[in-house]
């Protein structure tokens, strides 16, 4: 019992950690946009430095997300490596073609990498709920 009650409480510390790196990621992502544009009116080693800390950041993030991963049990694992797999492999194919279709003036708008990484996020979500309901 105090195995479990320890491996609950390991998981609430790691979801705390992940969802912290999360949003400092996304902070220092806001910091690089706006503030170039706001704050130190576009100077470049500013700029380079924010992006530096942005990318150290961002490693945090993927770390944690690593450690968590390791943490779960098996069939949690298995949700996981599915929604990746398929979230991975939607992306690659829906991007590329949302390239091509910007390139070959099938849109009337450019293809930015805003709308990729909302369809990605929308995918994973969707197959966390999917492979949730097919495995339990």
């Amino acid at each position: 019992m105090q195995t479990i009650d320890m491996n609950q409480t390991t998981r609430k510390q790691q979801l705390r950690n992940l969802g912290a790196w999360t949003f400092a990621w996304v902070l220092s992502t806001a910091l690089v946009v706006f503030g170039a544009e706001f704050i130190w009116d576009g100077n470049p080693w500013i700029t380079i430095v924010a992006l530096a800390v942005n990318i150290l950041v961002g490693i945090g993030m993927i770390l944690s997300n690593r450690r968590l991963l390791e943490n779960c049990d098996e069939l949690e694992k298995k949700i996981q490596l599915e929604s990746m797999g398929l979230t991975l492999g939607l992306t690659l194919v829906v991007g590329i073609a949302f390239s091509m279709m910007d390139a070959t003036n099938l849109i009337p708008f450019d293809a930015e990498i805003a709308f990729l990484v909302m369809f990605m996020g929308i995918c994973y979500m969707l197959a966390i709920w999917f492979n949730n309901r097919r495995y339990r």
